[in-house]
């Protein structure tokens, strides 16, 4: 892969792998009923949900008994904004042990008898091998917790997806409903990075750092260029399994959780993207999450450390996207999107700047545009047609960055009646 690739749980049930008696069977089972099975022992293990729940909480964990007590510490010490209790019954939290070879669940078990004001329930299913990866096992979950919601508070409930390596903020759920409360129907929290004092620093710290500056800086200026009313600076960058909520409506909307092996996240957000949801980017959504690098998962944030300690070892700085490329699109983008509104009829002069500036011929993007049902369609298409943008190094990037939002894009900026051009304090968190 290259540079520019981001990243980043009671007793198993015999019906995960069992078969028929040999005598009733021809052949062995399918993978596909081996998943059926898997969803059965998933759904059998729990209990019904409580008449009072809105909100479920969903963690995929493969041996991670020495993490998850203190994940599950932090959900138990959830407020309001205003810093009271919770209303009980209103939150679940479900782990699901995946293919463990260790004590996951039943240290699952321990740290709910341990926090018996948050309602914990744990699964364990043995996943068919092609299917034993963190896309399949948060499939699994988010269907089953849709499905909870929908028995008692119906399509408005609230799904949420942490990590079994993660702590959430006290206030994680109170931000991410007000933000859903306020129009959003999918929220990406801000992750954070921690690594505990027994364990040596992390050797690419620093770039790390310069990175986290460059992606949220780059949301910065793309707001000033193209801005989005629902997902308004101060926003940020990240949208991953960590820290990911979003309404029951919104994940049958976009037909659920794309099962890949990996940055299965990224591939729900584009969905909602494609179907033009409100999505929202909230600096008030906290979690902080292990810098690690043996990882569960092939792509992720310890994938993405290992690739810049082997850049370090080389001598190499990080590519990133440039930025002036960058601003260049979000202004096509945003011209694009307007007459798009108008209902893609207008052929002219400016279609034809338009295609010129993504590489599109102007009959292919006419097509596309006309049978699109929503601008977010459109804009894939036109994100997996059009040339790659031009990669640069880091500090080059982060420079000119910076000189953007110091001296202005002409053209771009909005009236100056709109909050100032400047940096969030954790930029480079």
């Amino acid at each position: 892969m290259d540079q520019l690739a981001q990243p980043a749980r009671f007793h198993a049930t015999r019906e995960a792998t069992a078969t028929a008696p040999p005598a009733l069977l021809s052949q062995p089972p399918t993978e596909e009923q081996l998943l059926r099975l898997a969803e059965r022992a998933l759904h059998r293990q729990l209990p019904p949900p409580a008449a009072a729940l809105q909100a479920c909480v969903i963690i995929p964990a493969k041996d991670e008994a020495t993490t998850l007590p203190a994940t599950l510490a932090a959900l138990a010490a959830q407020t309001t904004l205003a810093g009271q209790t919770l209303p009980a019954g209103m939150l679940e939290v479900i782990v699901l042990a995946n293919n463990c070879s260790d004590r996951t669940a039943a240290a699952v078990r321990q740290a709910a008898r341990r926090h018996p004001s948050l309602v914990v329930h744990v699964a364990e299913v043995q996943l068919p091998r092609p299917h034993a990866h963190v896309g399949r096992a948060r499939r699994l979950l988010l269907d089953e917790a849709a499905q909870r919601l929908e028995d008692t508070i119906g399509p408005t409930g609230v799904l949420l997806s942490t990590d079994a390596d993660t702590l959430v903020a006290s206030t994680w759920l109170a931000a991410t409903l007000r933000e859903i409360e306020e129009g959003a129907e999918a929220v990406g929290g801000r992750i954070l990075t921690q690594t505990p004092a027994a364990v040596a620093p992390c050797p690419v710290r620093r770039i790390q750092l310069r990175d986290a500056a460059y992606r949220v800086l780059l949301r910065q200026l793309e707001d000033l260029v193209d801005p989005c009313a629902v997902d308004p600076w101060p926003s940020h960058h990240q949208h991953f399994g960590a820290s990911l909520a979003l309404t029951v409506r919104a994940y049958r909307q976009v037909g659920g959780l794309p099962a890949v092996p990996f940055l299965e996240d990224e591939s729900l957000w584009q969905l909602l993207l494609q179907h033009d949801l409100p999505v929202r980017h909230s600096p008030s959504v906290q979690v902080y999450t292990s810098a690690r690098r043996c990882g569960r998962v092939e792509v992720g944030l310890s994938w993405q450390l290992r690739e810049w300690e082997t850049l370090t070892e080389q001598q190499r700085e990080p590519l990133v996207p440039c930025p002036h490329e960058l601003v260049r699109v979000w202004r096509t983008r945003r011209s694009l999107r307007a007459w798009w509104q108008q209902g893609a009829v207008a052929v002219g002069p400016e279609l034809a700047r338009m295609a010129r500036a993504l590489e599109i011929p102007v009959p292919d993007l006419l097509k596309q545009a006309r049978g699109a049902a929503a601008f977010g369609q459109l804009w894939q298409w036109i994100e997996a047609t059009r040339g790659a943008i031009l990669p640069v190094p880091l500090n080059g990037a982060l420079c000119d960055l910076r000189t953007y939002l110091r001296e202005g894009v002409s053209g771009c900026f909005a009236p100056a009646s709109r909050q100032s051009a400047r940096p969030l304090r954790q930029a480079a968190e």
